[in-house]
């Protein structure tokens, strides 16, 4: 973590020149999570901000840093960088739909406790977008982790939704709101090559994985549990049947951190 009175005399520049260049970065942080619906930003567009007109090849990581404390202390952001989760197969012949696999990556999550943010940040327009990517979320959880995507669209055509869906009065596109989830790292597209041909699978990415997510959607099951011993087609009959009747609205509710990684 970077220190505010650490000497930076070694990047020769100025402290207003410093300060100018962390402002950057976290004006960049800010709008592209905004723009780009909270998407995973590359540490290398990070980096070029500040090597556009300065060459010292440490000097992005302090900027960084600085960054990072600035947006805790002010912001209320906590900036995390992820870590790129592997594919669960080693076949060899498969072919990942992700780029830049080795890439590093940031995302910022609000540090406020949940209900706080639920009330007086957490945006209602965007809730049912929460509420659907906390049931895909349960769906690929309840089958291990792993998914094809023909028995992904399975469970989510007996909720009424379909993949040529373009047009829905609350999620608009489906199948672009699925691959939302890819590019916001919550799922992970694979494709793996067999015998019998190509078959794509999406798998929990690093954002799912993530302890406080995976916790929320435990407590969830274990709801479930308590009513009733169910198997994994209950489960997910359970889920379906809150689907249709809250919209995605009241799931929303139950994402707890998932609803806070902006």
């Amino acid at each position: 973590m970077a220190n505010s009175g650490e000497d930076f005399s070694q990047f020769d520049i100025s402290k207003e020149e410093k300060d100018k260049l962390v402002a950057v970065v976290i004006r960049f942080i800010l709008f592209k999570t905004h723009q780009n619906s909270g998407c995973p930003i590359k540490r290398e567009e990070l980096s070029q901000l500040v090597t556009k007109n300065y060459r010292h090849r440490l000097l992005p990581a302090y900027v960084i840093n600085e960054a990072k404390d600035k947006l805790s202390t002010i912001f209320g952001y906590e900036l995390r960088e992820l870590q790129r989760s592997r594919p669960s197969s080693t076949n060899q012949a498969r072919l990942s739909q992700q780029s830049g696999a080795d890439a590093k990556s940031y995302v910022i999550i609000s540090q406020l406790p949940a209900e706080v943010h639920r009330k007086y940040v957490e945006d209602v327009n965007t809730s049912h977008l929460t509420g659907f990517a906390f049931v895909v979320i349960s769906v690929v959880h309840l089958a291990g982790g792993k998914i094809t995507e023909e028995n992904l669209w399975h469970h989510l055509k007996r909720m009424g939704l379909h993949e040529t869906d373009e047009n829905l009065p609350v999620l608009g596109n489906v199948k672009q709101v699925v691959e939302t989830l890819v590019q916001q790292r919550y799922l992970q597209k694979d494709k793996i090559s067999g015998s019998e041909g190509t078959t794509l699978f999406y798998e929990l990415a690093e954002r799912a994985l993530d302890g406080p997510v995976t916790e929320r959607i435990k407590q969830y099951i274990s709801q479930l549990l308590a009513r009733r011993k169910l198997t994994y087609s209950c489960h997910l009959c359970t889920i379906k049947r809150e689907v249709r009747a809250s919209k995605f609205l009241a799931l929303s509710g139950r994402c707890g951190d998932l609803g806070r990684l902006v």
